[in-house]
């Protein structure tokens, strides 16, 4: 298409894509939430992702095809450790492995890229070789980090529908990032590679509208079961003034029934850092130096 060697599909995932990014952006503008930062940057990569590999290397710049396949190979690597640092962050499912971390997979990824692709490359001018040599290790320890991950996630035998379709979704996004050294091994497939990759953006895009609609549920069971526990030692209304999120004020009224950090997790399907994580943004907004105050605060019975 357009003279260049980008396939109709990669443009059909790149327009879509663009138009996903730019809904989710104006809808977060208009909300005044900065919330969607992450996701809004992943949609950017993917984006850049489908138009440099489906556009580069151009023909016209023959001169330049190393430059554009770092170009793109790069595109390529950031992409894939962001949706892994975008799923550890987002819905604290992580591999707590030394070379794993986001830091150091970002440092050995651009060492074997230089050493394994650019250096071959140059040394042989053969896309082919470099590609392999690149490719081939890489796909062996994507495979290892894969079975990692699905063990890990897999790990917990989840009884709400919601964190088990959350994790689902995750292992299917984690299995398309994996399977992208795999594919360039096996040629320049570009629907098929593209497909993949797309698929994994797609996956996260449904964790995302799945948390919305979970968190809208959420709120309606707060309200209601407010509504019906007016009894409760609770003060309501001064938990009110403050602006804390719907799952922040969900833990506030569980610290404040007394119920442990761990009882919070198991409750809310979270780890029980997440909990601790939340506890210390609700008490800065509240203006509670630690828990004890913070019950002092806003419970009826130290009234």
């Amino acid at each position: 298409m357009f003279d260049t060697s980008i396939h109709w599909t990669t443009f059909f995932y790149l327009l879509i894509d663009l138009f996903i990014v730019l809904f989710v952006f104006i809808r977060s503008v208009a909300l005044k939430s900065y919330k969607l930062d992450r996701f809004l940057i992943l949609g950017t990569l993917f984006i850049l992702y489908n138009a440099s590999g489906g556009f580069l290397p151009l023909k016209n710049f023959t001169d330049l095809l190393l430059l554009q396949y770092i170009i793109s190979y790069s595109v390529a690597i950031t992409l894939c450790v962001y949706t892994i640092y975008f799923i550890y962050k987002e819905y604290d499912l992580r591999i707590n492995i030394f070379m794993f971390r986001i830091k150091n997979m970002s440092i050995w990824l651009t060492l074997l890229f230089a050493v394994m692709f650019i250096l071959p490359y140059a040394i042989t001018n053969s896309l082919a070789f470099a590609r392999f040599s690149f490719s081939a290790p890489l796909a062996f320890i994507a495979l290892y980090f894969f079975s990692l991950f699905y063990k890990k996630v897999k790990a917990s035998r989840e009884s709400c529908p919601y964190i088990r379709r959350r994790k689902d979704l995750a292992i299917l996004s984690i299995g398309g990032v994996t399977l992208l050294p795999i594919m360039t091994i096996l040629g320049d497939y570009q629907w098929l590679t593209f497909t993949i990759m797309n698929v994994s953006f797609y996956a996260l895009l449904a964790i995302e509208i799945d948390r919305y609609i979970h968190s809208i549920k959420e709120k309606y069971k707060f309200i209601t079961s407010r509504v019906r526990n007016e009894k409760n030692d609770i003060k309501f209304s001064s938990l009110a003034n403050y602006k804390l999120t719907p799952r922040e004020i969900d833990i506030s009224v569980s610290i404040l029934e007394e119920k442990t950090y761990k009882t919070i997790a198991n409750n809310f399907f979270i780890a029980e850092r997440t909990v601790s994580k939340h506890a210390s943004n609700i008490f800065k907004k509240t203006g509670a130096t630690n828990r004890k105050e913070f019950y002092k605060k806003f419970s009826k019975n130290s009234a």
